[in-house]
């Protein structure tokens, strides 16, 4: 009776202290979130909505300053779309493969393949990109320079694999055997299996790799701005173009005034840009998976 009382008291204090652990990281998304709100909004005033959204000009250190987001905007949402477009079947179709198909040294091999990829700092993305890729489509494309907008799908397409593999693999390694050998038994092959009983019953973890890879390919800086030429123009796949995240990078260490205000509104768009990703994604996957 008494070892059930302390485990009992036991259990109540890990529960205690994973509730804690939650309240904190609410608690930090709220102050973000607030923090966000506070810096962004009086630039968003200043400026006036329409024109900070959907301007076509940035010119933030000219005489006559102008605050025009929209080529971010459009270069951040069609690269990432683009980027998940590339490495979401790539990556999917390879977690289906390591968790139903590779055994013993071959998966072993890629598995830590995967996990060396995912552990890469973003730096050394961007700078491998620079070095051979930017060279690479200068000279198979004819341009004058390869930092361009498809350098910059490329890498991301690259960098979003491992959160969409590693994720995926979990989630179909969670699917019980039984399902499976019920499929086999009635006469199905391994591949229907998989693709028909394993992936729907697995859909709500490879939803959540998509949203994983979705968000690092929007939030991405270092690498992008290495590879995309930097340069504020409307999104063309060989032209240089600048992502919202670079935008605030590449000027915050120097802005002052009206200049530094609007790139915490940038900061305060792309985070409502990740929140709704999060919540379209959360509501399909409830609704519809």
């Amino acid at each position: 009776m008494e070892n059930k009382t302390r485990t009992r008291q036991k259990e109540n204090i890990i529960q205690g202290i994973f509730f804690l652990l939650g309240l904190v990281s609410i608690l930090f998304v709220l102050c973000i979130s607030f923090y966000l709100i506070y810096s962004g909004i009086p630039a968003i005033q200043k400026i006036g909505l329409t024109k900070f959204l959907f301007n076509q000009t940035w010119a933030s250190t000219a005489k006559d300053p102008s605050y025009g987001i929209l080529p971010f905007i459009l270069t951040s949402l069609y690269g990432s779309t683009l980027a998940i477009a590339i490495g979401g079947p790539i990556g999917f179709f390879t977690g289906l493969y390591l968790s139903k198909v590779a055994k013993g040294k071959t998966k072993t091999f890629l598995v830590s393949f995967i996990d060396l990829l995912a552990g890469i700092p973003s730096v050394v993305y961007g700078l491998v990109g620079m070095l051979v890729l930017v060279p690479l489509v200068a000279k198979t494309f004819h341009l004058a320079d390869g930092a361009n907008f498809l350098s910059a799908i490329i890498v991301l397409s690259i960098m979003v694999l491992p959160s969409i593999i590693k994720v995926s693999m979990t989630a179909l390694d969670a699917v019980p055997i039984e399902f499976e050998q019920g499929s086999l038994a009635l006469g199905a092959s391994e591949l229907e299996t998989y693709l028909k009983v394993s992936v729907p019953c697995a859909r709500s973890g490879i939803t959540a790799s998509i949203v994983l890879g979705a968000g690092r390919a929007i939030g991405e800086a270092m690498a992008v701005m290495m590879v995309a030429g930097n340069v504020a123009n409307m999104p063309k796949m060989f032209g240089s173009v600048r992502f919202l995240t670079t935008a605030i990078t590449s000027e915050m260490s120097y802005a002052q005034g009206l200049q530094q205000e609007a790139l915490f509104s940038i900061a305060l768009v792309l985070f409502l840009f990740v929140m709704m990703i999060n919540a379209t994604f959360h509501y399909f996957s409830k609704k519809h998976l």
